[in-house]
């Protein structure tokens, strides 16, 4: 059946074909919702298989009310953070049991997902892992390499891999296992490049926006500051190390706030810096999980094992490989003026209200970062790349290749903060600095 019902719990089974083949697509969200007058409610997320299959189920607690007794369910089909279909305007109504087929078709023109994971391509040497006994797995030991920025060495680059599936972890309550969220950055910002033999000589890391209530959209960032490793095509291994600091600024639709207008100007008039940009952003210090006097981050192949990922956060499906990176986070880093750093720790802290606690000194960022098939390297347009977004982040929420998904909880439910700031406790906060 398409939708059967036992007990309270709901199932809801169903199939997403391509339009223009009618193959079935992998690794597409199917998220279900409840359409009310008031305020939609979530039911449950999903993620199709090789041929297009999905199940969801969600038990009646997430819709039933004393005025709704049967769920109006619509669905949203996304792939990442791109909606292919939406059918809000046309619910199944009233939903009960039922063996009408759910079966959707989407077009997959224009989408960057798909259009990106490519074949990996010939002219691959390899054998740099091969080079030094101490690089192999099981521990990978690189210590004997230099520590290089990422701008030094494009000219070097000839294969890279794309990172269209940045999934990053975090406890959005410090010490709850259970308040653990999931979210996919913006895709298509990071990449991981390399010479024909496999040496490692430059890595993107991801940006994200999120959004401020009352102040607009904040950009946050784990910026690498310096790399080295290896990347091996023939088992789609890698191990490299990179140097990282997270950083926070305002985004343009911020700039658009009164308030913040009002900061900056203040700001600017004394010849203080503000953080409008990435130049200026608010640094926040970070080290090894559990060893502050360890820099040093190492990025290793498959997923981490520090705790369960959700269907939604996995890709096997779909991408070449996967490798993983922790980042505990520590405490600001100091400007030396005080009212700056008393600022940009409220900054900090507003920021952590909304994103739940993501930047939040002792909270463990991690990521699973999912790749597409190697490819050839145009150095200059990794150069522009990367000047691009190591300068800014032009756009709200995400990138110009689209959004990332919304942050959720391990059974799909979308995150919400438990507070709330009102715009006067915003103007209370930030009076201090005027």
């Amino acid at each position: 059946m398409s939708i059967s019902i036992s007990g309270s719990t709901y199932t809801v089974v169903g199939t997403v074909t391509n339009k223009a083949t009618g193959d079935g697509l992998a690794d597409l969200h199917v998220v279900l919702y409840d359409k009310d007058l008031l305020k939609d409610d979530f039911l449950a997320i999903a993620v199709t298989d090789k041929k297009g299959g999905f199940e969801a189920q969600f038990d009646s607690s997430r819709f039933e009310s004393l005025l709704d007794r049967k769920p109006d369910i619509y669905f949203s089909i996304r792939d990442g953070g791109f909606e292919l279909l939406n059918t809000k305007d046309d619910p199944i109504k009233n939903a009960t049991e039922s063996s009408t087929p759910i079966a959707f078709e989407v077009s997959l023109n224009g989408d960057k997902l798909r259009e990106q994971i490519n074949i990996r391509p010939s002219v691959w040497k390899g054998g740099y892992e091969q080079s030094n006994p101490a690089f192999s797995y099981p521990d990978p030991d690189l210590t004997s390499l230099p520590m290089r920025d990422n701008m030094d060495n494009i000219d070097k680059l000839q294969r890279q891999q794309k990172v269209l599936w940045p999934e990053f972890s975090w406890l959005s309550e410090l010490g709850d296992p259970t308040s653990r969220c999931y979210q996919m950055f913006a895709p298509d910002i990071s990449r991981l490049g390399y010479t024909e033999e496999g040496q490692v000589f430059s890595i993107i890391c991801p940006q994200q926006g999120t959004a401020i209530p009352h102040l607009g959209a904040m950009n946050v960032e784990v910026t690498v500051t310096g790399n080295r490793g290896w990347a091996n095509e023939d088992d789609r291994s890698l191990a490299a190390d990179m140097t990282v600091t997270g950083k926070i600024w305002f985004s343009p639709s911020a700039h658009q706030n009164k308030l913040v207008q009002l900061l900056s100007s203040h700001f600017n008039k004394n010849d203080l810096p503000f953080p409008t940009d990435k130049a200026h952003a608010i640094e926040v210090s970070t080290f090894d999980p559990g060893h502050p006097d360890r820099p040093i981050f190492p990025l290793r192949k498959g997923v981490t094992d520090a705790f369960d990922l959700p269907p939604f956060a996995r890709h096997d499906s779909i991408a070449w490989s996967v490798a993983n990176l922790g980042v505990e986070i520590g405490p600001i880093v100091k400007t030396g003026i005080e009212k700056v750093d008393h600022f940009n720790q409220a900054v900090l802290d507003i920021f952590n209200i909304g994103s739940g606690n993501m930047l939040k000194d002792g909270n463990t960022l991690t990521w699973n970062v999912w790749f597409t098939a190697p490819e050839f390297v145009n150095q200059t347009e990794w150069r522009n790349h990367a000047e691009y977004w190591r300068e800014s982040i032009d756009a709200d929420h995400g990138s110009p290749e689209g959004p990332g998904t919304v942050a959720r909880y391990f059974d799909g439910t979308p995150f919400k903060p438990l507070k709330e700031l009102a715009v006067d406790e915003l103007k209370d906060v930030f009076k201090a600095f005027l």
